[in-house]
């Protein structure tokens, strides 16, 4: 294999040949009037004879050539595919027909042209003009060969997005997925919100925030974990209904469904509960696979999901009896300790009853949820920011999401009580001081709006980078972000 040091030398000889020539490597602009994907479907029915009613004006990169004497034939790729072109010397000039053979793949061209069909079928454009847009210096990596490991795929996103459609097409299904989204929203006349990324007090979830400092106001600020507690005071003054796609960051590990920056929806509705939130999230869900890939029925990993409602509901109590055979009610937490330790999982004797229940559910339920399920009901040790249930104030008014062994999804009827509040802030912060750094801190002002009053409020938080994971089939967080954290290149 050729080394690229001496690849790129061989490209600089080139642009010095070309400047010599006169030729500009780098011009400001270019205006196509066709895209690939519009040319193969306008002239579906093109013949092998052109004409001037079949003249196109395409850009792209040079993906292949083949070059035989006086002609050649190309391929060009675009934002929305790619399209052969057939270049004759005899058709763009002499002059321009030498400095097309000193183009290399990788170069970003324009042409115009007639478009036509050639013997073996294929629809081409024939080249009257041929034009040189971007000279690139560098080698594009070969498709088989040297950009197959992951790392340098997740590094080198530019050059992943290049060589490998079906990693653009996880992209713009991505976006389609929150487009999506946000029309059903609007449809149900949500406002779309902003709130702050930098917070003097950080809340909203158990994790532990990265952390910076602001000069000027000579204050520690946080980089958001959520944006829960900005959109109540939203549903406080007085907006009704609101989402908002968010950026958060948490200062923990990474794995194949964790990024420490990642993008949530959170929305509110008042005078909702979490039922409301349940009708909603299955519709939505199911919505955007309609929408998006005009499938109720979706293949992830090997397993085909179906996202037609109702979805299986189960009281997280009810999952580990049915799934785990496990009669939580029957036990003592002297036994579920005993059980967790014949786990191998790490727990403490004196651990809250809630505690030892959720631990069970995330250790022997949770990996089996692989249809969509609401798992409901959850211990009030594990939840702070909800509304007890009526009838039995060990358990909260609480929702999971599981789809394929994965929490999608997490909602609450909201908490708008401000002195049950403020007593759970106060046991967040005792559980601080005995070293927790994921424990929620006090948040004053926010107690405060709770007493200008909240109306009963469900909320809701769902997983972009998961959700989009599920939907298009990827095994890794990373294959649905563009630019996931890495560790710096040695």
């Amino acid at each position: 294999m050729e080394n690229i040091s001496d690849v790129m030398r061989q490209r600089q000889a080139k642009i010095d040949e070309l400047s010599q020539l006169g030729v500009e490597l780098y011009p400001h602009k270019y205006s196509p009037d066709h895209t690939s994907a519009e040319i193969l479907e306008k002239f579906s029915e093109v013949g092998n004879e052109t004409d001037e009613t079949q003249s196109v004006i395409i850009s792209g990169r040079i993906m292949t050539r083949r070059d035989h004497g006086n002609s050649g034939f190309a391929h060009l790729q675009d934002g929305r595919g790619q399209i052969q072109i057939y270049v004759q010397k005899n058709n763009i000039g002499v002059e321009t027909y030498e400095i097309y053979k000193k183009l290399d793949i990788g170069d970003f061209i324009g042409v115009c042209g007639n478009v036509f069909r050639t013997r073996t079928g294929e629809i081409t454009v024939s080249a009257r003009d041929v034009v040189l847009l971007s000279k690139s210096y560098r080698p594009l990596p070969e498709k088989f060969h040297g950009l197959q490991d992951k790392e340098t795929r997740y590094r080198q996103r530019y050059a992943d997005l290049i060589m490998n459609q079906e990693v653009k097409e996880v992209f713009i299904n991505r976006s389609k997925i929150i487009q999506t989204m946000r029309d059903f929203l609007n449809n149900l006349d949500y406002l779309e919100v902003e709130t702050p990324i930098l917070q003097p007090i950080y809340g909203g979830a158990n994790a532990r925030p990265f952390t910076t400092y602001h000069n000027v106001l000579d204050i520690p600020l946080f980089l958001r974990i959520a944006n829960e507690l900005y959109l109540k005071r939203l549903i406080v003054g007085g907006l009704d209904r609101v989402y908002e796609f968010a950026k958060d960051f948490r200062n923990e590990g990474m794995d194949r469904d964790h990024n420490p920056e990642f993008t949530m929806i959170e929305l509110y509705q008042a005078y909702a509960d979490y039922r409301d939130m349940m009708d909603l999230t299955e519709n939505m869900i199911s919505h955007i696979a309609k929408t998006v890939f005009d499938e109720v029925e979706i293949g992830c990993q090997g397993t085909l999901i179906s996202y037609m409602p109702p979805w299986k509901r189960m009281t997280m109590v009810d999952s580990i009896n049915e799934v785990a055979g496990i009669d939580i009610e029957g036990k003592s937490d002297f036994e579920l300790v005993g059980i967790l330790k014949g786990l191998g999982e790490d727990v403490e004797n004196d651990s809250a009853r809630g505690n030892l229940i959720a631990d069970l559910f995330e250790v022997l339920v949770e990996p089996k949820l692989i249809q969509p399920t609401f798992i409901f009901d959850y211990p009030i040790e594990v939840s702070p920011l909800a509304k007890k249930k009526s009838g039995d104030e060990q358990f909260v008014e609480r929702f999971e999401l599981f789809i394929n062994g994965m929490e999608i999804g997490n909602a609450f009827s909201e908490l708008n009580d401000p002195i049950d509040q403020r007593k759970r802030f106060m046991e967040q912060a005792s559980k601080r001081e005995l070293g927790d750094e994921e424990a929620f801190m006090m948040d004053e002002d926010y107690l405060r709006a709770l007493e200008y009053g909240m109306p009963p409020t469900g909320g809701l938080g769902i997983g972009i980078d998961r959700l989009t994971m599920l939907l298009t089939d990827q095994g890794s967080i990373r294959d649905v972000i563009l630019f996931p954290q890495m560790r710096p290149e040695r």
